[in-house]
């Protein structure tokens, strides 16, 4: 669908005058609704595997445990629900982990600043949101380096401007020229100011996960983000077992303000995690629960997404490995175990271990986008950017992923079955031996027939040669000028936008800068 940049709607608030003309001049930004799949789920595992497995997990709870460490008020939480507390090990008794996940929503809508760009997060819905985390970007002509604030503005111009994208995301890499206790003030800004899409939060302190539900009122109002979701953030956990007082510090703060986080095993394969799979899926099942459970401890009924970062290892080198058919059967499984707890699920990306986007990029993310795409993603970090590991954001890899995204739009609509699309009509009219590019149906459905990139060369050959002979890192890279160089601010009230930058500079004001 094609939205008009609108501003903050019923929550705007002063600048009136100024905020219309600006409305008025914009550039319409064409951005997809986030899929609802019109396919079926892919699944691998039978129902006696899954009760297995949930048997398991539960053995996992009750007789190993989870540690939380450094969090003595986490650990008071969980006694007083029930659980048993040795030191900083928590064992939950069977089913009360369960029972406790019971009150989270099946699906929630993550509120943006532009209305028309809400997500609904959960049943067969898919949102997809960029790389996350990248110390380093890379580009053709700067190759590979440290990441700073500018190529992070960039990046988020580019996710307002990418059609497929539904979500601006998070740290769409780590911007080293800002002090670290510093840097998320400037993030946030950057989302809310550059984009009009929905975004997360900062989660790597408690105080700055309060920062952003601080900007967020701001932004939206406070009695607004108290009452709606409008952030949904990243929680990992410490795999095996294991829950550090700064991401549980950032879950309570978002929990208890009504606000949505991905509780998300990390899970390398044979690292943190069995080598089989369903060793794999009874301890990410086992952490999901415990890290759910205690968001609803928090706060009954905060909308939580049951995450699973997976990868396998590499055993010669001990590098991560992606697109593997074992990381395929862990995602597709945890798929089936989140349908059945009844959570939203996040999992899948443009994986890839490549240190260009070349062949192997390719091979390795497609892979990884279809497993996310059947196995029943509802909220898919990471679906474009994402370079060696994790390591790196690519500009040239950006707009590539960003186009193929429109495969998983096309494709999840499934198969046309209506009177035209049976299209018997056409095949009476062009009859034995003839052809259908002059038919009725044909000139009726060209436009939309057949789902075509945005970026590929599908010139002759001859014409591709005479334009420079170009591969697709160099299409990449003029798609990437183009868009930066016609991005236009969607509108935002200018009295919000002044109190956004003065909260900042005070926050930045307030404490000398930390690098560490």
């Amino acid at each position: 669908m094609s939205d008009a940049p609108a501003t903050a709607g019923r929550r705007a608030r002063g600048g009136g005058g100024a905020a219309r003309r600006a409305e008025r001049t914009a550039v319409s930004i064409e951005t997809a609704k986030y899929i609802e799949r019109n396919i079926p789920n892919y699944e691998v595992l039978t129902e006696e595997a899954l009760q297995v497995i949930e048997a398991n997990a539960e053995t996992v709870l009750a007789e190993i445990g989870i540690n939380f460490v450094d969090n003595p008020e986490g650990l008071a939480r969980w006694k007083a629900a029930g659980a048993q507390v040795d030191g900083e090990r928590v064992r939950i008794p069977r089913g009360l982990a369960r029972k406790l996940c019971a009150t989270a929503p099946s699906e929630y809508t993550q509120h943006a600043r532009n209305p028309a760009r809400n997500v609904v997060v959960g049943g067969k819905n898919l949102v997809l949101a960029p790389v996350y985390g990248p110390p380093f970007v890379r580009d053709v002509d700067g190759g590979r380096r440290y990441a700073t604030m500018a190529d992070f503005e960039k990046f988020v111009k580019l996710a307002y401007m990418s059609k497929w994208l539904h979500h601006s995301g998070g740290t769409v890499c780590e911007p080293t020229d800002v002090p670290v206790n510093k840097r998320h003030l400037d993030m946030l800004l950057a989302h809310m100011i550059y984009s009009d899409k929905p975004f997360m939060g900062s989660v790597t302190e408690p105080s700055r996960a309060q920062d952003s539900i601080e900007m967020c009122e701001i932004l939206f109002g406070k009695e607004f983000v108290q009452e709606n979701t409008v952030m949904t953030s990243l929680i990992n956990i410490n795999s095996p077992l294991t829950f550090d007082s700064i991401m549980m510090g950032a879950l309570e703060v978002f929990a208890a303000n009504n606000q949505a986080s991905i509780i998300s095993p990390f899970i390398v394969g044979g690292a943190m995690a069995p080598v089989s799979v369903a060793g794999t899926l009874t301890q990410v099942l086992a952490e999901v629960m415990a890290g759910v459970a205690y968001s609803q401890i928090i706060r009954p009924g905060s909308p939580v997404i049951m995450g699973t970062f997976v990868t396998s290892i590499d055993m010669n080198s001990g590098a991560p490995t992606f697109g593997t058919p074992e990381a395929s059967h862990i995602t597709y499984g945890a798929g089936q175990l989140a349908r059945r707890l009844g959570l939203p699920y996040r999992s899948a990306g443009a994986f890839c271990g490549s240190k260009l986007p070349d062949a192997q990029a390719a091979y390795e993310s497609a892979n990884s986008l279809n497993m996310g795409l059947l196995s029943g993603v509802n909220f898919m970090l990471h679906s474009c950017g994402w370079l060696e590991g994790g390591l790196v954001a690519s500009f040239e890899k950006f707009v590539m992923d960003a186009d193929q995204l429109g495969v998983m739009h096309h494709f999840a609509r499934g198969v046309d079955m209506s009177e035209n699309g049976q299209a018997m009509g056409a095949i009476a009219e062009v009859g034995p031996g003839g052809h259908y590019l002059g038919c009725e149906h044909t000139q009726a459905n060209f436009k939309s027939a057949f789902w075509r990139s945005d970026l590929f060369d599908y010139k002759p050959f001859e014409t591709w040669d005479e334009e420079g002979a170009r591969d697709t890192q160099i299409l990449a890279k003029a798609r990437v000028a183009k868009m930066l160089d016609t991005y236009q601010q969607p509108p935002l009230d200018p009295e919000i936008e002044a109190r956004l930058r003065a909260y900042v500079a005070e926050k930045k004001a307030s404490m000398p800068d930390a690098f560490t």
